[in-house]
């Protein structure tokens, strides 16, 4: 298995393969507008800037599941992320990345880097996993980990 065989909605409903993404270095995060983490956008952005000739992608989904930090709807959070960051990476529709109704995407993200916790949930907004070329994820960056730890990372796979 791969991330390529998942599907994820864009802020419009439209569902996007992620296999479009096929041959990229990605960064996939749950983000969140209203936390005090939210600068990680900003630098997400940086890193995108950086390396996006590179063969670097970097997908965001807002998610509402830790301290109701994401509250508006999609369109809002994306919205919000380009007027306040320079956002010019995809921003998906917001999704769940815990429980139930978790998106399957996380939940294979989830179970390829389980990370620190015991049921290898996801702890907090701004958890990154680093997919390589070949839709594989190699490393999972727990939130408090700035977008800059992952450079050498990145570079590495690009």
């Amino acid at each position: 298995m791969s991330v390529y065989q998942f599907t994820a909605a864009k802020t419009s409903g439209q569902e996007v393969s992620l296999q479009d993404y096929e041959g990229k270095v990605l960064v996939i995060a749950n983000t969140a507008s209203q936390c005090g983490l939210t600068p990680q956008y900003g630098d997400l952005q940086k890193l995108y800037d950086q390396f996006k000739a590179q063969g670097l992608e970097i997908l965001g989904f807002p998610c509402n599941q830790f301290g109701g930090q994401e509250p508006g709807t999609s369109e809002e959070a994306a919205s919000f992320c380009q007027l306040n960051y320079g956002v010019q990476f995809p921003v998906f529709a917001k999704v769940e990345v815990n429980g139930e109704g978790a998106h399957p995407l996380f939940q294979y993200l989830k179970q390829q880097q389980p990370g620190p916790a015991e049921d290898g949930e996801i702890q907090w907004n701004f958890t990154k996993f680093l997919v390589n070329r070949q839709g594989e994820v190699v490393a999972r960056f727990e939130p408090k980990e700035s977008p800059e730890a992952m450079t050498e990372a990145i570079r590495g796979l690009l």
